[in-house]
């Protein structure tokens, strides 16, 4: 029997605000979101928001995050990447095993399409210039 608790709007609110905490202390991140976030208790709901919409279908979102990350032009790969393993790290630490993976794997996917709409996948970008791409299996 499993007794995992269901993922639920609190856990996603602790997660958001857990992994804000470290964004901000980053030496890579932390600039980025200052110099881009006003207000840190109304971004941190918006993204509780966010998740609550994509693991939990609560459609609770109202915003437009290509249009939000288009407005940091110095905004790199790196950074996603960097973001996205600071992501896994503390949903290691703050959910279950099985929620921690989902939200790993939505991360990924929410992760490669903002760089691709934003121009920075290197696949995209090499077909851009006209040279062969080569995925994963190549």
């Amino acid at each position: 029997m499993d007794t995992t608790p269901p993922l639920d709007e609190a856990a996603l609110a602790r997660l958001v605000d857990r992994f804000y905490a470290k964004v901000r202390r980053d030496p890579a991140l932390g600039p980025i979101f200052e110099g881009a976030v006003h207000d840190w208790d109304e971004h941190k709901q918006l993204l509780t928001a966010f998740w609550s919409s994509v693991a939990l279908g609560t459609r609770n979102f109202r915003g437009n995050p290509m249009a939000a990350h288009r407005a940091l032009p110095s905004i790199t790969a790196a950074h996603f990447s960097h973001w996205l393993a600071l992501w896994n790290e503390t949903t290691a630490e703050e959910l279950p095993p099985a929620h921690a993976q989902a939200l790993r794997q939505y991360a990924a996917r929410i992760g490669e399409s903002l760089q691709y709409g934003l121009g920075l996948d290197p696949r995209r970008q090499g077909r851009s210039l006209g040279l062969p791409v080569h995925g994963p299996a190549d």
